[in-house]
């Protein structure tokens, strides 16, 4: 059966030469196609709609900073934690040298005379020649002739302890309530992408492949959660505390902070030269990571047919190229990015040795104590260690932001509407179900037209069955009333209602529609069946279980209705999984009834069975029925046969035959197939 005969959305825009095989080619050759890398150009994992191009660092930073905008409050009061913590933690070292300056004058005043004074002590030695320990004695606040003070020297250490545990769990507060605001934030974005996904339109899963779309809605999502965990407590500590180690460095001496200062603007052009080179590398990393998923994702998805095809080695030559692809675009991306971070170490140990020689020389001449040159190298150690902080997590901060420009990608993608054309909007009311087709033409692409010029009628209550070779747009057909498509000319009408002025919301919920191709989502049986309507009482559901024969086997199953179905549903058969599609079309109750080769994965008996509950669905309603064996459309009230978009061919199936027409043909081919012993 051809991918568009499923129901399915078309895999591409098919091109002028092809216009509408494109859409009809197999599930199964597509899948293949796509696992092994062989087919047309444009088609595959390697043709996801993936931008080329990044965007710029900072847009997307912004972006996803502002996404944290419903947590101000926390993050107010996590930078408040924050900026006490670094204050704290800032004055240590000013106060450990003062601890330093009470033990070296300490050492200085034993060694001078008992009995003089600081000045006395000042003069002698200048008159000894001894000018350089003079001025640092001077400097000094001290008693010539007494020792070293601990237990001023232990007061002070003491007070530093408090102040260091203090400005610890400040920190530990901080990071507490970060953790919440990230994780509440990323929780917002989850749930953003997971709404996106449900108001995006078909043809954007049409350009898309479903790994693609799977890495971005979770690996991109967890990437950005863990660089944001990992990066934002560290590089809000690091920004303050470069402004609060710069004052105090401008405190204890503006000639050693400019010293320091020299080497800001040298580390931040070489991090931006780097970092703007591995930025590009960082969104070829997720880039190539969703390729590599949707591959994987294929690759188990179609397991069975990669097997019966012999597709294995094909398929793991695939899979080595994007992996070996994947190891390159993140090799790079480290390697570029790790280079920042021995760089900047290389610069600030650079401007630790000058700030130590400088500093010295101060001391010397008496500019400084000793115990400011000592706050100050620790100092100058805290103000490169930021920047070696930020630099050390470039690598983290470019790949989240790589990734959340890609999950943005997805949240800017144009969104379906909600269906209503101009000022127009129409409520359906309860009609009879009349379905008209008025002059429609359709085309997927601008360039080459399907269906032009279209017109019927589906009166009340009637059963329009649609057949014709592959690719003649039946399954469009069916497509344009449910609206994932829109016409391109003309229009359909519903009980008179012009479907372009309805919200199809509203359209929709009138339309039930079981495909040939049978989607069950982990659950048990019961949840399967009410899902059209989950409101449904159990006796309902067994109601609708019984009409559809699902009744029939479902008792054979180890818990019965409460039976586990797998995620693919791989625990009933084909036709089973068949029957609990239909029951749960049958439990809508809808006015509106597409059948799209319902019932080709069951048997002749239970088809049979089927039939009479199919008879019994479509009552009262109007129904289209998309066939090939056109042994199941016998009673149709209409059968439309189409060829290339068009209807050749309508009638009852007697009238088709006597005809001798498209119809005719088809039936003859079948049964002779039918007859033939060899088939």
């Amino acid at each position: 059966m051809s991918g568009d005969e499923n129901g399915a959305a078309p895999a591409t825009a098919p091109g002028p030469q092809e216009p509408e095989q494109g859409r009809e080619q197999g599930r199964d050759l597509k899948t293949t196609e796509r696992i092994t890398g062989v087919g047309r150009p444009g088609h595959g994992p390697g043709a996801v709609g993936v931008a080329e191009k990044a965007n710029d660092f900072w847009p997307s930073a912004k972006r996803l900073a502002g996404r944290m905008r419903p947590e101000r409050t926390r993050t107010a009061l996590v930078v408040a934690l924050t900026v006490v913590s670094v204050l704290i933690t800032s004055i240590g070292p000013r106060i450990l040298g003062h601890a330093t300056d009470l033990v070296f004058s300490g050492l200085l005043a034993s060694r001078l005379p008992v009995g003089l004074s600081q000045d006395e002590a000042v003069a002698q030695l200048r008159a000894e020649g001894d000018d350089s320990r003079a001025d640092m004695i001077a400097a000094m606040d001290l008693v010539p002739g007494q020792g070293v003070d601990f237990g001023a020297v232990g007061q002070v250490l003491g007070w530093l302890l408090v102040l260091y545990v203090l400005a610890a769990v400040l920190a530990w507060l901080a990071g507490y309530l970060l953790n919440d605001v990230v994780q509440g934030t990323v929780r917002r974005l989850r749930g953003e992408v997971e709404g996106k996904i449900h108001r995006l339109p078909l043809d954007y899963f049409d350009r898309q492949s479903r790994g693609e779309i799977l890495s971005r809605a979770t690996n991109d999502i967890d990437n950005v959660a863990s660089s944001l965990q990992q990066t934002l407590s560290q590089l809000l500590t690091a920004l303050l505390s470069v402004f609060a180690v710069l004052a105090m460095m401008l405190w204890i001496s503006p000639l050693l902070a400019l010293i320091a200062l020299v080497s800001v603007p040298l580390t931040m052009l070489v991090a931006a030269q780097v970092m703007k080179r591995s930025q590009k590398l960082f969104v070829s990393q997720w880039r190539q990571t969703g390729r590599l998923n949707s591959h994987i994702e294929e690759a188990f998805s179609g397991h069975t047919l990669v097997k019966v095809y012999g597709h294995q080695p094909a398929s793991e030559v695939k899979f080595a190229e994007e992996n070996d692809g994947l190891y390159q675009a993140a090799w790079s991306a480290q390697f570029v990015s790790g280079l920042i971070m021995p760089i900047t170490m290389f610069i600030g140990n650079l401007t630790y040795v000058a700030v130590a020689v400088v500093g010295g020389l101060r001391v010397t001449s008496g500019a400084l104590t000793l115990g400011e040159v000592q706050a100050f190298i620790q100092y100058t150690r805290q103000f490169n260690q930021p920047v070696s902080q930020v630099a050390s997590m470039a690598n983290l901060l470019q790949s989240g932001v790589a990734s959340a420009e890609r999950v943005f990608e997805l949240l800017d993608a144009p969104e379906e509407d909600d269906g209503v054309s101009g000022e127009l909007h129409a409520r359906l009311g309860a009609g009879e179900g009349e379905v008209r087709f008025e002059d429609v033409s359709f085309s997927y692409d601008p360039d080459s037209s399907l269906i032009s010029g279209l017109s019927l009628v589906a009166r009340p209550g009637q059963t329009v069955a649609i057949v014709g070779p592959t690719g003649a747009g039946k399954t469009t057909l069916v497509n344009l009333v449910m609206r994932f498509y829109e016409v391109t000319g003309g229009r359909i009408t519903l009980d008179g209602v012009d479907i372009a002025s309805v919200a199809r919301s509203d359209l929709r919920s009138r339309i039930g529609m079981v495909l040939q191709d049978t989607w069950l989502f982990r659950g048990t049986i019961a949840e399967n069946i009410a899902f059209g309507r989950p409101d449904a009482t159990r006796e309902e559901i067994l109601e609708a279980a019984r009409a559809t024969f699902v009744d029939r086997f479902v008792h054979s199953l180890p818990d019965g209705y409460e039976t586990l179905i797998d995620e693919d549903g791989s625990n009933l058969s084909a036709g089973e999984r068949q029957l609990v599609t239909i029951a749960r079309a049958f439990l809508t109750d809808p006015e509106l009834l597409i059948l799209d080769e319902a019932t080709s994965s069951v048997d002749t008996r239970t088809e049979l069975l089927l039939q009479q509950a199919m008879s019994a669905l479509r009552a009262d309603r109007t129904s289209f029925v998309i066939a090939h064996r056109l042994s199941t459309i016998r009673d149709a009230d209409v059968i439309l046969v189409m060829e290339a978009g068009a209807i050749v061919e309508q009638g009852s199936h007697e009238e088709l035959l006597a005809a001798g027409g498209a119809y005719a043909r088809l039936a003859a081919d079948q049964f002779a197939a039918a007859a033939d012993p060899q088939e």
